[in-house]
């Protein structure tokens, strides 16, 4: 599978205690997570188990669900929407305004007691995460899904 590895249970669970720590998320995540050589974990049916993958070359699979950082994990946008819902920390609530700069790649002007990686949620909705410091939110929305206003 070339650039990719397929975690093995004990590496899946430092991950998951990761998670924990980080976010308070203490659900089950039902998928085989894999590692790319940029560190980025994609996660993807367990069924991938039955396919031969040895002769394909492969450059990624699944759905990138977040990036393994010396500081932290950092979520991506579909990766905050999945365990968004069952995590109770590092958890920063945006209005309306906040959500137009933030779609916009715009990083956020805001004091925080926070810090590290943050899950960025509007109303019930998880729109990403992003880098909190003690006076800004680092944007980490990438090129390709911003919305210009």
């Amino acid at each position: 599978m070339g650039n990719l590895k397929i975690l093995n249970s004990k590496e899946t669970k430092e991950i998951m205690k990761s998670l924990k720590l980080q976010y308070g998320f203490e659900d089950k995540l039902d998928y085989a997570f894999l590692r790319d050589t940029k560190d980025r974990i994609h996660i993807v049916s367990k069924d991938i188990a039955g396919i031969d993958l040895r002769r394909l070359r492969i450059n990624s699979i699944g759905m990138y669900f977040c990036t393994i950082e010396k500081d932290g994990i950092r979520l991506t946008i579909d990766g905050s929407q999945i365990i968004g819902p069952g995590s109770d920390k590092n958890i920063i609530d945006i209005d309306d305004a906040q959500l137009k700069q933030w779609i916009s790649g715009v990083d956020l002007d805001m004091k925080t007691a926070l810090s590290g990686y943050v899950l960025i949620r509007h109303g019930n909705d998880f729109i990403g995460s992003g880098k909190a410091s003690d006076r800004k939110i680092f944007n980490y929305v990438p090129k390709a899904r911003r919305i210009s206003s």
